[in-house]
C-alpha cells in the first residue's frame, strides 16, 4: 500500500475527529538560489480532513527511511 493510500486511511482530523481524508504530494521551492530559480526540491504528502477541509503536512523522507512506519502513523493518528 502507498503512502499516501495508509495516510488517508487511518487520518483521523485534529479539529473535528473524522476519520478518513484525500493525500496529495506537494513540492516546494526551499530559500536562496533554490528560491530565485524555482526550482521545486522540498517535497511533501499533505493530508485533508474529508468533513472540514483541515489539513496536515507530513515529510515523506521521514515516514519512509523509518522501518516501522505502520508503528510511527499508528501513533501519529492516534487521539
Amino acid at each position: 500500500m502507498k503512502l499516501e493510500e495508509q495516510l488517508e486511511s487511518r487520518f483521523v482530523c485534529a479539529k473535528c475527529k473524522h476519520h478518513g481524508g484525500e493525500a496529495r504530494r506537494i513540492a516546494t521551492t526551499g530559500t536562496g538560489l533554490s528560491k530565485l530559480l524555482d526550482i521545486q526540491h522540498n517535497q511533501y504528502i499533505v493530508v485533508s480532513c474529508g468533513n472540514c477541509g483541515y489539513t496536515e503536512m507530513y515529510n515523506p523522507r521521514v515516514l519512509e527511511g523509518n522501518r516501522s512506519l505502520g508503528t510511527i502513523l499508528d501513533a501519529l493518528f492516534e487521539r
